[in-house]
């Protein structure tokens, strides 16, 4: 298993967001995360990677409790994800080349050469070679959410985490952002969890499904069997209804 979360609960201010969640995730798969906007999938991701704090309950990354881990072993567990954020999250006044390279420059010994090699592969994998030299400011939303990825895969990361890969793209660039995350299931080793509303990427993508509603995973199946699923809450969100269990 490469992650497990028990009886996770997180907190802000009054409001619980996590009440208990219990999830596992296996090495290799793609598994992906559903539910309405705020009910906690982001805050999830977050504390994967020790960006927040659990109330309560333990994380287990290869077996590990990533709870109480020290600064170096933080550090350490952190090298195992790559983060594929929301908006894409460039550094606006970095280069293409400047951003995907920015953890081989901040975290390794690597040659120059080294790293505009591992660049170029990088860029290469999501399809975007030879644009090393150009500013975000340039690129269309597709084409910074694939240099977003090639900057998280750029490190060689057991797990890729992907928040809402494709918010804000029309149908045609979110259907090939859905496609370069099945490619990288297929040529990169790597775990990955994608957090999402986008039920037309869920199915195409995930090898199971989970979702979260009041702050615990209520189902977890393959897309099949999420599709069919015999909970009124499951029902109403893949289906977009407006009456039902779930209150606006």
């Amino acid at each position: 298993m490469m992650i497990k979360a028990d009886n996770v609960w997180k907190k802000f201010e009054n409001q619980d967001v996590l009440k208990g969640l219990n999830l596992t995730v296996a090495k290799g798969e793609v598994f992906v995360i559903i539910g309405q906007s705020g009910c906690g999938k982001s805050v999830f991701l977050k504390l994967l990677t020790r960006l927040l704090e659990p109330d309560q309950g333990n994380i287990y990354v290869e077996g590990e409790d990533i709870i109480n881990l020290n600064d170096k072993e933080l550090r350490k567990l952190r090298m195992k994800f790559g983060f594929v954020f929301q908006n894409a999250a460039l550094f606006d006044s970095l280069s293409v080349f400047e951003n995907v390279s920015f953890g081989l420059t901040q975290h390794t010994d690597l040659s120059q050469d080294l790293i505009s090699d591992r660049v170029s592969d990088c860029l290469k994998l999501v399809g975007l070679q030879g644009i090393e030299e150009k500013m975000p400011a340039e690129l269309s939303g597709g084409m910074k959410k694939r240099i977003a990825i090639a900057r998280a895969v750029v490190l060689n990361p057991q797990i890729i985490l992907y928040d809402e890969p494709t918010t804000g793209l029309d149908p045609v660039v979110a259907s090939s952002i859905n496609n370069l995350i099945k490619k990288l299931k297929r040529e990169v080793d790597a775990t990955s969890i994608v957090v999402t509303h986008d039920m037309n990427s869920s199915y195409f993508v995930a090898d199971r499904i989970g979702m979260l509603y009041e702050g615990k995973i209520i189902e977890v199946n393959n897309p099949e069997g999420i599709k069919n699923s015999s909970s009124p809450v499951v029902q109403q969100f893949i289906n977009g209804n407006f009456e039902g269990p779930i209150k606006i």
